[in-house]
């Protein structure tokens, strides 16, 4: 087997391909060949040595996969060798093979494309925690999606549509407003050419939205949460900026709002049978095509490093996956 090997963690370029010795899996496990993995932004702060989780080195980074069983560890039930499933197991991705945890893995029905199972468990099992649980959108309330054209963003707003809100998608160019129009956005703000404020007042009809939905963090976070309707929530999904916001205590008491973290990982392992539930529904969206990941693009596993560098241009809309050919 092949893989993208980080043996010191000071970022992409101290990343090598290497060929190593296919392993077997242990009990538990199930080995499997890669065809497609989509690069995310914790694959980047992981291989920075910045993401809260910290592998053993060396490691193979690539958080979310998608391919064919190889071989089954004692134990295993539930799959068997040939069968096609997507992985979120944090490692492991950027490569022909991995051994992964079975209970980490989705069995994919019929028909599931690899590239789009790839792209799948990361965004859509965040957004449903996100809105369907911690938020508990309800049908007419009003959705704002910060960073609405990545890959959190677009399924956030296919969910929220799924769910009968109202969305305003709120991205940073006049091309990426219209992506997220076209997956069901009912309006776009352009926050680099718009008062984020102003424009939230106008849509609203000055009430505010009722669930805010923010992957990014940064400068926008203040202006989006003083804008929030009456018993707003606040979902902190991630920092995608980089910095991590300081908001004012003052303004949950105003506007008797909530600041409410979304953490699916903790979810997933604190909360199994809820974590499964939402899966399936999720699985069950996608087959009725509610849902569907956005793929900006896809590109040969060999070009990891390039692929790295689009997604640090903020260039990407939706998910960029990596392919073995």
């Amino acid at each position: 087997m092949h893989a993208w090997l980080c043996e010191n963690p000071t970022g992409v370029d101290a990343l090598t391909w290497k060929e190593l010795p296919t392993p077997q899996p242990l009990a538990g496990e199930v080995l499997i060949e890669i065809k497609a993995a989509s690069l995310n932004f914790p694959d980047l702060l992981i291989v920075q040595n910045k993401y809260q989780i910290k592998p053993p080195l060396p490691f193979v980074p690539g958080s979310e996969y998608a391919g064919v069983v190889q071989a089954v560890g004692d134990g295993v039930k539930h799959l068997k060798v040939g069968q096609n499933v997507a992985c979120l197991s944090g490692t492991g991705g950027f490569a022909t093979h991995t051994i992964a945890p079975a209970a980490l893995c989705m069995p994919l029905p019929a028909g599931f494309p690899y590239v789009d199972a790839a792209a799948f468990i990361m965004i859509y099992a965040t957004s449903h925690h996100a809105l369907a649980d911690r938020a508990q959108l309800k049908v007419g309330e009003t959705l704002l999606v910060l960073g609405a054209a990545g890959g959190v963003g677009t399924s956030a707003i296919q969910i929220a549509k799924a769910l009968g809100a109202k969305v305003i998608a709120a991205a940073s160019t006049d091309e990426k407003c219209a992506l997220c129009k076209s997956i069901g956005a009912d309006a776009t703000i352009n926050y680099s050419t718009e008062n984020l404020r102003e424009a939230l007042k106008n849509l609203t009809d000055g009430k505010g939205p009722d669930v805010i939905y923010d992957p990014v963090g940064g400068d926008l976070a203040e202006p989006a949460f003083r804008s929030i309707a009456w018993r707003g929530r606040y979902l902190v999904v991630g920092f995608a900026s980089g910095t991590i916001p300081s908001l004012p205590l003052n303004l949950t008491l105003l506007k008797g709002a909530s600041i409410v973290g979304v953490f699916w990982g903790g979810f997933a392992k604190q909360e199994p049978i809820a974590s499964a539930a939402a899966m399936k529904e999720l699985a069950d969206w996608y087959a009725q095509g509610k849902i569907k990941p956005v793929i900006d693009r896809t590109m040969p596993m060999a070009d990891l490093k390039a692929a790295y560098a689009h997604m640090g241009s903020r260039g990407v809309k939706g998910k960029l996956v990596m392919v073995n050919q």
